[in-house]
């Protein structure tokens, strides 16, 4: 099984007293398997989720997303920065290339400019502000200034002393940065971010992934789960900080994905809630926490063939199915799991299953012309497992092609808290609901 580590991206604003709570995720693309855009927003849309944060602006990314209605941060990369906050003509030629190409179809709601700018790339400090500012500016020129708000991820080391957290305050000599940028969140109304590391700071004080090597003995699926889940509950319960309660205080999980070209030890691997097939890494457990997140598979459902439905009809969307629609019916193979029974509802249902959650169980993706039809019995027999079962054979094939529509003509279907007034009273940093 695989680990997964939680970090999270906390926002914070002034008016976010009067908000209701939410819980995103960050879209990391270290994999070697990355699904498509498309396949991507196919798995936000099943599971629900509103919120999301990329790394970049990638332009696809940005077209899949569009018209769905998902709130999307997106981000200037740092190796852009510096050109950005030295130049307010390259920050109004970057909104115009990233931004106005995609808004409103793309609902951008927020641009993080850098990330862990102070603590990573301390030459690029003195520019934060200002290339913050100029992205602002361009905002301002468009007349988006009100629907997209600027800020920029912190790393969690601009705290020093993070426990206990009532005693945990800024790093000092970040003040001359601190200040004017506190500043200006502020004045445009928008938010303080920090990207929390709880499992590192634990580790270090000698985790809680669900995976991990010998030296991360609590890295494991039971604490992963635990935190996780605690933290959504937390989160959507608007339960804020001892300081400030009541406090909505939305939170970014990373991530969607386990990303296994990232480099470092194993647990770095596996921050993701899905792997590459949108199967989830484990089932949270968020009962009363409303549909977040609804990776609990306790409730899990299938697409197979229906009974007495036209069997030339369900031979030509198994046809389908194995050709253009990628699934991989290599089990269904004379010697293979599937084989047996050897019939064509049987061969079509487990095709059906397949294509239906590589597709992430989005809408429509279980019709094929009408031959096939969702339920929640699992149609697994031994030695044939399921690709909604959990046994989790299921083969993975990235592309963006989607089968016909219903009305087509052809066959198929488609973290401990911590929180500070300094400089600004508004200001609530929240670490984490871990284990509540």
């Amino acid at each position: 099984m695989d680990l997964l580590i939680l970090v999270f991206v906390l926002l914070v604003s002034a008016s976010s007293a009067h908000e209701d709570a939410f819980v995103g995720v960050n879209i990391g693309t270290e994999l070697s398997d990355m699904p498509s855009p498309t396949q991507v927003v196919a798995l936000l849309k099943a599971q629900q989720i509103h919120h999301v944060r990329l790394f970049d602006t990638d332009r696809e990314m940005l077209l899949a997303l569009a018209n769905t209605g998902i709130r999307v941060i997106v981000s200037v990369p740092n190796d852009q920065l510096l050109g950005i906050g030295q130049s307010n003509a390259t920050a109004a030629n970057w909104v115009s290339h990233n931004i106005l190409a995609h808004v409103p179809a793309t609902n951008i709601t927020s641009i993080a400019v850098g990330s862990e700018v102070l603590t990573t790339l301390p030459n690029a400090a003195s520019i934060l502000v200002s290339a913050m500012e100029f992205i602002h500016s361009a905002l301002v020129a468009s007349g988006l200034d009100s629907q997209i708000k600027v800020s920029t991820p912190h790393s969690s080391l601009i705290i020093q002393f993070s426990f206990p957290p009532s005693h945990a305050f800024f790093n000092y000599s970040w003040v001359p940065v601190m200040a004017p940028l506190l500043k200006f969140l502020q004045s445009t109304g928008s938010f303080f971010m920090l990207n929390v590391y709880p499992y590192y700071n634990y580790r270090q004080s000698n985790g809680w992934p669900s995976k991990g090597d010998s030296s991360d003995p609590d890295a494991t699926l039971d604490n992963a789960n635990t935190y996780n889940s605690n933290l959504i509950r937390h989160v959507l319960n608007t339960t804020g900080t001892p300081k400030h309660p009541g406090i909505a205080i939305n939170t970014y999980i990373y991530e969607l994905y386990n990303e296994d070209l990232r480099s470092g030890p194993i647990f770095e691997k596996n921050w993701g809630l899905f792997d590459a097939n949108g199967v989830p890494v484990y089932s949270l457990h968020l009962t009363g926490s409303g549909t977040l997140l609804s990776n609990d598979t306790t409730n899990q459902t299938f697409c197979v063939a229906k009974e007495g439905a036209d069997r030339k009809l369900v031979q030509a969307a198994l046809d389908w199915a194995c050709g253009p629609g990628k699934v991989d019916c290599s089990p269904l193979l004379q010697g293979n799991p599937c084989y047996e029974p050897d019939t064509v509802v049987a061969h079509a249902s487990y095709a059906f299953d397949a294509y239906y959650h590589r597709m992430a169980m989005a809408e429509g993706t279980c019709n094929f012309n009408g031959v096939a039809t969702i339920t929640t019995k699992d149609p697994s027999h031994r030695p044939c497992i399921f690709p909604g079962s959990h046994g989790r054979n299921v083969n993975f094939i990235n592309g963006t092609l989607l089968a016909p529509s219903s009305n087509s003509t052809t066959s198929g279907c488609h973290s401990e808290y911590f929180y500070s007034n300094i400089f600004m009273s508004s200001l609530i940093v929240l670490w984490g609901a871990a284990f509540l």
